[in-house]
């Protein structure tokens, strides 16, 4: 009788020791991968998140020019930018930035992607042309540029005075302004936008484009129809970033234009760095960073609305 007892407290330990083993494991199961993220979230909280909400809390007072708080005024500070004429510009030359500038980079990127895709002697050198800019960074592109653009000893007029145009100041004119950064800016992300369609394409059965040889359909219609739907996860991706890019673009236009000439590129970011660290508005500062938070988030979903319903998912 003690030894079948003996059994069946024995055997009721072991059910009791398993049954907390059980629980060790489903409690690790749900807490590890917390653990496994935790360093990102502080990292994120002390860079990102904190930032962002310093940034929404300052946005509601006046400040000194040391950048300390001074009286609270709620909204004011954005009712204040909207009521002014060269903010509402810098929002419009911003929209005309990202119009001059991610058609373009999506475009010339397609073309060279597909071009380095074919079968070519000596195409890696090519390749490896196309994404040479990548390395470069936007302080010496824009210095590098600056000497093309030079009115009096840049290679581009010189070029340019071989058909009989001479003088054209890239940096001085307000009708150039924005094209000459837009160039810039279009030269500098062309190669990732590049590398990325390339890789892409090399993900495409070459027997689609067989088939449609046979059926007779030429190039054209070939990269309408197979290319760019296939392809269409990859333009997705590339738009959106190249959309947030060219609303952030600050340093080619810092170094080339500083906002200039007369304003004509002193886009939202700009606009943002000049209140702040010229004029010493930190609360109107955070303020149009607030707004240019609010803008990028508004695009971005309509973007996604819009266009990831086209998109081609293999």
């Amino acid at each position: 009788m003690e030894r079948t007892e003996s059994i069946a407290n024995f055997s009721n330990a072991i059910e009791d020791n398993s049954d907390l083993k059980d629980d060790v494991i489903k409690f690790k199961n749900n807490i590890e991968p917390y653990l496994y993220l935790l360093p990102s979230a502080i990292v994120f909280a002390t860079f990102v998140f904190y930032p962002f909400i310093k940034t929404v809390y300052i946005s509601l007072f006046l400040t000194d020019p040391q950048g300390n708080l001074g009286k609270f005024i709620g909204l004011q500070n954005y009712i204040n930018i909207f009521k002014s004429a060269d903010y509402l510009n810098s929002i419009y030359l911003t929209l005309k930035f990202v119009t001059m500038t991610v058609p373009l980079e999506m475009i010339v990127a397609f073309i060279l992607s597909v071009f380095a895709n074919l079968r070519l002697k000596g195409i890696e050198v090519i390749r490896t042309i196309y994404t040479l800019p990548i390395a470069i960074s936007s302080a010496s592109a824009a210095v590098i540029w600056m000497l093309l653009f030079n009115p009096s000893i840049g290679f581009i007029n010189y070029i340019l005075s071989f058909f009989g145009i001479h003088g054209i100041g890239w940096l001085t004119d307000v009708k150039y302004g924005m094209i000459s950064v837009s160039i810039v800016n279009v030269w500098l992300n062309v190669g990732i936008n590049f590398i990325f369609m390339l890789a892409g394409l090399k993900s495409i059965s070459k027997d689609l484009y067989e088939s449609a040889q046979i059926d007779g359909a030429n190039i054209f219609v070939q990269h309408i129809k197979i290319t760019i739907p296939m392809l269409s996860p990859t333009l997705f991706f590339l738009i959106t970033v190249d959309f947030i890019n060219a609303f952030q673009e600050f340093g080619v236009i810092n170094i080339m234009t500083q906002g200039g000439p007369v304003n004509s590129t002193n886009v939202m970011v700009y606009s943002i760095y000049r209140d702040a660290f010229f004029n010493f508005r930190y609360g109107n500062g955070a303020a149009e960073s607030i707004i240019l938070f609010i803008l990028l988030l508004i695009f971005t979903l309509l973007q996604f609305a819009s266009s990831e319903k086209k998109v081609f998912y293999k």
